[in-house]
């Protein structure tokens, strides 16, 4: 394969099943692939690079997660870009602080918190329907918000995000919120949420059907600025989620997902698939996960992220065995959970080597760690998990 490969290239190839020149590397182009705040100005600074971003760009507040500089993302060797809305709309009248303790309330009606020197990240104080007992109460009183309230500013974002970026990466059309399970539960609750699926699975099959339609809207906004853009041949991926998974078990049971959360899924992934046909859904699902990756491909997803491979029954030669040659397998690059935060530089490379020495052969892979390099990452881990990216990802 040429040197010379282009980042849109390379990704294009590897999203086809095809080895390129080497394995592409995903740095940030979704929310959940990128960097806290933290971890970057602490990341970059080691290796005497600025560790400035904008901090009016910070795309997602809540998780405190920023997209490096194109600059930056240009020596990381990032073959992808984010394009996509912020998670929260009218942040500057949202953000307030009072002493130490930053405070918003998002679109949703959702308060969130995070105290300086304490926390890492936001953590959610308050859910708009968790009071109420009575399902019908729930379902009446549940509303997502208008996207044509908010086109104007995620028309101006994408705006600019496509105009600072590399116009030879492979784009990523990025989510404007978190799953229809995740956002169900940020009304309700985590506890009164998942007895309502049990209790009420109507009603709660409802509430999941609004929030596809949200996403729907979302979408066909996305697909129409696209189209009139020209710019089809550069998105490769369109990124949506839903964490279904816990360490070890699905989170619900598989009958009650495919009675409750998979038709409303079924429809807006077939929306996207009709509305944005060159491009390949990639699907966050955190997790022991293996039991319903048949539904997903089913569904139409094409790529799978990112690959939880420390829970329970994700062993990575069996999925790579077993599925690799219906989805894209897009992460697994090192278990950040454990390594990647305490384990040695000798470690840190083994593991890397392992994982790109399974899931590379016949391309439908691109590498980036298991989830956002975090807070406690130390900065010299990180650099070791790059190099070795580079040393190991190379197609002979």
């Amino acid at each position: 394969m040429s040197s010379t490969m282009n980042s849109r290239d390379r990704l294009k190839l590897a999203l086809d099943h095809r080895e390129p020149d080497r394995v592409p590397y995903d740095c940030a182009g979704t929310t959940v692939t990128s960097f806290s705040a933290v971890a970057y100005k602490n990341a970059m600074e080691f290796k005497g690079y600025s560790g400035f971003y904008d901090e009016s760009k910070v795309v997602d507040i809540i998780s405190q997660i920023i997209i490096p500089p194109e600059d930056m993302l240009i020596v990381l060797k990032s073959d992808t870009r984010r394009i996509g809305a912020k998670r929260v709309f009218n942040l500057k009248e949202r953000l307030k602080k009072e002493g130490n303790v930053w405070s918003l309330q998002d679109q949703y009606g959702c308060v969130w918190t995070m105290e300086e020197g304490k926390d890492f990240y936001f953590n959610q104080k308050f859910h708009p329907l968790e009071a109420y007992e009575d399902i019908t109460d729930v379902v009446k009183r549940f509303k997502m918000p208008d996207i044509a309230a908010y086109k104007e500013e995620i028309l101006h974002t994408w705006d600019s995000q496509i105009a600072e970026a590399s116009k030879e990466a492979g784009f990523v059309a990025d989510r404007i919120c978190a799953g229809l399970t995740e956002m169900f539960f940020r009304y309700r609750g985590y506890e009164k949420g998942l007895m309502d699926m049990v209790l009420y699975p109507e009603e709660s099959r409802e509430i999941l059907e609004q929030i596809a339609e949200y996403k729907i809207q979302y979408w066909d906004l996305f697909g129409d600025y696209i189209k009139q853009k020209g710019l089809e041949d550069s998105f490769l991926v369109v990124s949506e989620c839903d964490d279904l998974g816990t360490q070890q078990s699905l989170l619900m049971s598989q009958d009650m997902l495919r009675q409750i959360v998979f038709p409303p899924m079924r429809r807006y992934l077939g929306f996207i698939k009709n509305k944005m046909p060159n491009a390949k859904i990639f699907f966050h699902c955190d997790g022991s996960i293996k039991k319903i990756i048949p539904d997903f491909i089913e569904m139409g997803i094409d790529i799978l992220n990112p690959v939880q491979y420390t829970a329970f029954d994700m062993d990575l030669f069996e999925l790579k065995k077993n599925f690799g040659s219906d989805v894209t397998f897009w992460g697994a690059g090192i278990d950040t959970q454990g390594t990647l935060v305490k384990g040695s530089r000798e470690e840190i490379r083994d593991e890397v080597k392992r994982n790109i020495d399974i899931l590379a052969p016949g391309g439908g892979y691109v590498f980036t760690p298991i989830h956002n390099i975090q807070a406690d990452v130390p900065p010299e881990n990180f650099w070791t998990l790059w190099e070795a990216w580079n040393e190991y990802g190379l197609y002979l």
